[in-house]
């Protein structure tokens, strides 16, 4: 629980692995891409917000400025999507994707 000394507000209670359930093969078809311009921490550049980095189940949101997603073990599962307060994570066909 050292994270909880770092920052009182937002805090793993349980520790993660990284893509525990594996790398992701080519069945994913959506991913998640961040609006780095509107995104709380990276617009303020300071600590704040993450709750994308909170709720993934994955762990492959980073808890950085700005934030990053390891796209080898992202699922595509939209959760960052879905509870983003600001809306900025759009999940985009994986044909279309950067």
């Amino acid at each position: 629980m050292s994270d909880q000394a770092k920052d009182k507000f937002t805090y793993a209670h349980s520790k993660f692995c990284v893509g525990e359930a594996g790398k992701t093969g080519s069945w994913r078809t959506q991913r998640p891409q961040i609006d780095h311009a509107k995104c709380t921490p990276s617009k303020n550049q300071r600590p704040s917000c993450f709750i994308c980095w909170l709720y993934c189940p994955e762990a492959v949101v980073s808890r950085t400025i700005p934030v990053q997603i390891d796209y080898d073990y992202c699922k595509g599962c939209g959760v960052c999507a879905e509870e983003c307060p600001v809306g900025v994570v759009k999940m985009l066909d994986e044909k279309e994707a950067p």
